[in-house]
């Protein structure tokens, strides 16, 4: 398997849903970043669930501990140790369920692939558990980011088919965070809450889109022909659970445009040249062009509902169903929209040392 993201910002991931941490060792950050447990701890806070009934009923403390790395309130330049325990554990379950791979999930992709050996209980290393590492990793990459006036934003646009209504940057900071389900506009906001509660009493779930949107990106990030900078985003979007689309700005709608719809026009603003439109995304040719970049990515419903379905018994090979127990969430998209945000964060942290853009010490 392969655990490692990234060439100079290089994040290791390590645990599983049900073991007894998961954790992130962050290699490459730079020393002299001012950084506490405290502000990676934020970060985590915000993908944990939120109050009221659309969210999983396991409940973690996910109380960041720092192994090595930051010493006195500063990076120190070695490589840093980021873990969570894993406490609100419940594997009775799964144990129930050993050889019925459940429709939708890695079971039986992930028995084959380590010959049953692998770790079942909650999905494992396939769970979205996971993607707490991916946080941590992410609060330090935004820090560095920070220091070069790069910012990540990141969205829910779209929930069991409610579209949110398109939003300024500022409405996206001052909203996302003040709702159950992330997003900007606050009708929509309440529209989607409704759908999520109504689909988890039918023991159903559903999915959406999120948007991440990465502003003051300096021209010149992206390394073609083969890492590129979206060719790289859209693998570290795709490392999070349950993403099954990516596009970036006009995105597939742009198969259905001529090219005098869809191009960007050059023009001179405030002494920089930009585009009048951003069709783009801010990326062209694999290489940002100094516009804001915007990326879409389609979260699946979560495969675990509580409904009858069909599947097999790999151990007597014969046709079988379950009902899937155990806690899970209708709609895991919420929970998903700090995550987009830090795998946006920790790939343009690596594209920008590439270029030479943070230094190794930072005084």
């Amino acid at each position: 398997m392969e655990n490692s993201f990234g060439r100079l910002f290089t994040i290791t991931s390590f645990g599983e849903s049900h073991g007894r941490c998961v954790g992130v060792i962050v290699d490459g950050c730079p020393a002299g970043l001012i950084i506490t447990e405290e502000d990676i701890q934020r970060e985590v806070d915000k993908r944990k669930p939120g109050v009221g009934t659309i969210t999983t009923r396991r409940v973690e403390e996910d109380k960041v501990e720092v192994l090595s790395g930051i010493f006195n309130g500063h990076t120190t330049g070695a490589p840093i140790c980021l873990l969570i325990w894993n406490k609100d554990v419940d594997s009775s379950e799964y144990e129930k369920i050993r050889f019925l791979p459940r429709p939708g999930h890695a079971d039986y992709t992930a028995f084959m692939k380590h010959g049953g050996f692998n770790d079942f209980r909650g999905g494992g290393r396939f769970s979205g558990r996971i993607t707490a590492t991916f946080v941590m990793a992410g609060a330090i990459a935004k820090k560095l980011l920070s220091l070069i006036n790069i910012e990540v934003l990141a969205h829910t646009i779209e929930i069991g088919g409610i579209k949110a209504k398109p939003k300024g940057f500022e409405e996206i900071r001052k909203n996302v965070w003040g709702n159950p389900v992330r997003c900007a506009d606050l009708k929509a906001a309440e529209e989607m809450t409704r759908v999520i509660e109504k689909v988890k009493k039918e023991g159903d779930s559903i999915g959406g889109i999120i948007e991440g949107i990465a502003l003051n990106v300096p021209v010149g990030l992206g390394e073609p022909v083969f890492d590129t900078l979206e060719g790289e985003l859209a693998k570290a979007l795709f490392a999070i659970p349950a993403i099954k689309g990516i596009e970036f700005g006009s995105g597939f709608s742009a198969a259905g445009k001529r090219g005098s719809e869809n191009n960007d026009p050059f023009t001179i603003r405030n002494g920089e040249i930009v585009t009048v439109t951003n069709n783009a995304g801010g990326i062209l040719g694999g290489i940002s062009n100094g516009m804001p970049i915007v990326v879409r990515v389609a979260v699946k419903p979560t495969s675990s509902i509580a409904r009858s379905q069909e599947t097999v018994n790999m151990e007597s090979m014969e046709s079988s169903s379950l009902v899937v127990g155990g806690r899970h969430d209708t709609c895991i998209v919420p929970r998903a929209v700090v995550v987009v945000k830090s795998m946006m964060a920790v790939t343009l942290c690596d594209f920008a040392m590439r270029a030479g853009l943070i230094p190794e010490v930072i005084k």
